[in-house]
Formats: structure tokens, sequence, C-alpha cells
């Protein structure tokens, strides 16, 4: 008998939880198009033994990017800042939930948590099987993220 395993198990509470969170207000196009954001590190959970020390720094890498870019391209007037310090700046978090193995079916999770300046905090998930993440190739972040973004309101 096969057991889901505990990174799919939370996997699906939480991508549960974010369809079921209380939005705030203050979540809405209007705010979110001209609002400065600064992307924290980004992370990487799940299985970490599917790429190397090398390939991981360059996924933190275009997480990071991409993940800005996304928001940018989503709402041109938008800022993203380095400086976390910045007056109502909202802070997003890009992760990726690795799977636990590399097979084409297996689903790969990317999640941006916003935090926003009054303390409430809004989590996106979409999920891709990496067959679908790797047609991608180069771009893969780009895609992932931009799927995500196209979620804003």
């Amino acid at each position: 008998m096969h057991r889901p395993s505990l990174t799919i198990l939370a996997l699906t509470v939480a991508v549960s939880a974010s369809a079921q969170q209380n939005v705030p207000a203050s979540w809405n196009a209007q705010r979110l198009s001209a609002a400065t954001y600064v992307i924290l590190d980004p992370e990487i959970q799940g299985n970490p033994n599917l790429i190397t020390g090398e390939q991981r720094a360059g996924v933190l890498r275009a997480m990071r990017k991409d993940s800005g870019d996304a928001i940018k391209r989503r709402y041109p007037n938008a800022t993203i800042t380095t400086d976390a310090s910045a007056p109502n700046v909202i802070r997003v978090s890009p992760v990726l939930v690795a799977p636990a193995a590399l097979l084409p079916w297996s689903k790969l999770t990317a999640r941006l948590t916003f935090a926003l300046p009054e303390g409430s905090r809004v989590v996106m998930n979409e999920q891709h099987t990496l067959l679908t993440v790797w047609q991608h190739q180069t771009d893969a972040a780009n895609f992932v993220f931009d799927r995500l973004a196209q979620k804003l309101p």
C-alpha cells in the first residue's frame, strides 16, 4: 500500500489553506499595480538532493530575478526595490517545493508569499509537472512565476 509522503501532505494542506485564506481589503489591483515590492531570499523546499549545489544556486538566482520580473510584467507601474526598509513595501518570498523524485509526472509547487505592510499575508500557490517546467528550459522560472502573477488581482 502506497502512503503519501509528508511533503505531499504538507503541500495539500498549504494549497488548501491558501485557497481558503481571508484576503485583506487592500489586496486589490489598484493598490498592487502601484506598489513597491522587495523580493526576499528565495527558498527551495522539499527534496534538496535532486539538484547539485551549483544548480541550486542558479535556480535561486533565477527565482529572485524572475519573480520580480513577473510582478513587473503584471503591473508595469510597480516598483521593485532591494531596500527592505522602504516605506509601505510589500515583501515577497518566492518558494519552490521540489518533489520527492525526478519523474516527469512529479509535481513542483511554486509559492509566492506577499507580506503586506499592515501585517496581512497572502499566499499564492501553483503546481506544475516537472515535464511542463522542463519544456520551458531556461525560461522555466519565468513561466512558473508568470503563471502565479496572472492570479494577482
